[in-house]
């Protein structure tokens, strides 16, 4: 994975409006085949070439919620980071991710609530520069005061 900062924790009291982080991941066999097996979701969609190409992606698709886990990867490692409190998340699959796709995952920050230690995170997934997921999530970031 490549990502633009190092892993950690940045605390409420830093973060600032617009920031952001992102990291980029090539989507492997193995990653999806481990997806299927952790989720148990078998769907042939996702593992059989055969099957696949009949359907209307014409071919394997990598599991919607395995690119959503980017996202997740980029908010509990960078922004906020360690000790983030996953609120809420809202997402849209906009186009299929296949095997071998390098995925450009990114979160920005559009509000901050300080007294209630909360954080409006923009996120989005790209391939090749088109998005393939949009949302928004909602967490609760680390303090220096109280973790």
């Amino acid at each position: 994975m490549l990502d633009n900062l190092p892993r950690g924790t940045i605390c409420i009291e830093d973060i600032e409006m617009g920031m952001s982080r992102y990291l980029r991941k090539i989507v492997t066999d193995e990653d999806i085949e481990m997806f299927a097996q952790v989720s148990t979701d078998r769907n042939p969609v996702h593992l059989d070439d055969d099957y696949a190409r009949d359907t209307i992606f014409q071919g394997r698709i990598a599991h919607g919620m395995l690119t959503a886990g980017l996202i997740s990867a980029v908010i509990g490692e960078q922004l906020p980071g360690h000790g983030t409190v996953y609120m809420g998340q809202s997402l849209k699959f906009l186009a299929p991710v296949r095997p071998g796709d390098t995925v450009y995952a990114e979160v920005k920050v559009v509000d901050i609530d300080m007294a209630k230690r909360r954080v409006k995170l923009d996120c989005h997934c790209s391939v090749d520069g088109k998005k393939v997921l949009a949302g928004e999530a909602m967490v609760l970031a680390p303090s220096r005061k109280f973790d």
